[in-house]
């Protein structure tokens, strides 16, 4: 590649993604409906040690991701957990520009060695699969649960369309299917190959079948902690906005808010609007504190993806996407 070009992405690339991310995250800030009303809320909050121990496991629940991508990637190459944490921080840095996080794929990739890019990849969507599996898994749980054991029937009528039959056979269709991909994707890769347009595409992803049957079982159980994590951190957020919902309640129905989450298409930049919509016509039903509510979802977004975005974008900054040979 011409020697000017490599200047130019690796110099002016960096930088300008840093720029774009800065100018779409204040943007998204500053047009927030009731923005000063819930920076208040925010700002009492802070005096309350459930909001620290919320923002402390952002650290906890990356480090999990961290660790389940440095296993993930281990079939290729060695990463330090340290390693591992910049890519992962890299990737949630260029999701915010993106649709549904396809940009933890190119942030990943950054750190890998050039030959082993497209199989890191394929080794990242596993991953992903994992962690969608588990948020559609235990939505649909959360699903059955709500509907057929605690809810009454007037709370049912006003999240019908939540709750809906339908609704539940495609979260259940959905939990068996990803699950079944989850735990063989191995064995679709030999049909795949068989296909002639897309045969040297496939070999990339042959890499899957290194991965043992242990190992997937180890990040499914990490993708699962996770998921803990990031729901925990929800409920301790509207406990401390003062959303008067029992805890164990707000437990299922951030579960189903996720799987909404996970049906629902959406950019990084743009996914706070849809997180308020849903979150609010949810626990609306249980709470008139709409604006505790907005406060805990405007400060969920920016624990667990804004400020892993700035802490990435950072890392973005110091690295030379294309490498001298």
């Amino acid at each position: 590649m011409n020697k000017s070009i490599k200047l130019i992405v690796n110099y002016f690339l960096g930088p300008l993604l840093f720029v774009i991310l800065l100018y779409t995250i204040y943007n998204q800030i500053i047009n927030q409906p009731d923005l000063s009303q819930r920076w208040e809320q925010i700002k009492i909050s802070w005096k309350r040690p459930f909001f620290w121990i919320a923002f402390i496991m952002l650290f906890i629940n990356w480090g999990v991701e961290s660790l389940k991508w440095k296993k993930l990637i281990s079939p290729l190459e060695r990463f330090s957990f340290l390693q591992a944490f910049k890519a992962i921080m890299a990737g949630c840095s260029i999701t915010m520009l993106l649709p549904n996080r396809m940009g933890e794929y190119g942030g990943r990739i950054m750190y890998v060695k050039d030959q082993n890019k497209i199989k890191a990849i394929s080794l990242t969507i596993i991953g992903s699969i994992s962690q969608l599996a588990i948020t559609v898994l235990l939505g649909t749980i959360a699903l059955v649960f709500l509907k057929y054991t605690v809810l009454s029937s007037n709370q049912i009528v006003s999240l019908s369309w939540m709750l809906s039959d339908a609704m539940l056979v495609i979260a259940l269709g959905a939990s068996v299917f990803l699950l079944l991909l989850y735990f063989n994707t191995g064995l679709i890769v030999p049909y795949l190959s068989k296909i002639k347009r897309i045969e040297k595409f496939v070999k990339h992803f042959s890499v899957v079948d290194l991965i043992p049957r242990k190992q997937l079982l180890r990040i499914f159980f990490l993708s699962f902690l996770r998921y803990m994590i990031f729901t925990l951190q929800y409920v301790l957020l509207l406990h401390v906005m003062e959303v008067a919902i029992p805890m164990a309640l707000c437990f299922w129905l951030v579960g189903i808010f996720y799987l909404m989450l996970a049906i629902i298409p959406t950019i990084g930049f743009t996914e706070l609007p849809i997180r308020a919509t849903v979150i609010s016509l949810l626990l609306g039903v249980f709470s008139s504190n709409l604006i505790g509510i907005q406060a805990a979802t405007f400060t969920i977004w920016v624990i667990n993806l804004v400020i892993p975005a700035m802490i990435g974008s950072f890392f973005i900054l110091r690295i030379k996407m294309i490498k001298e040979r």
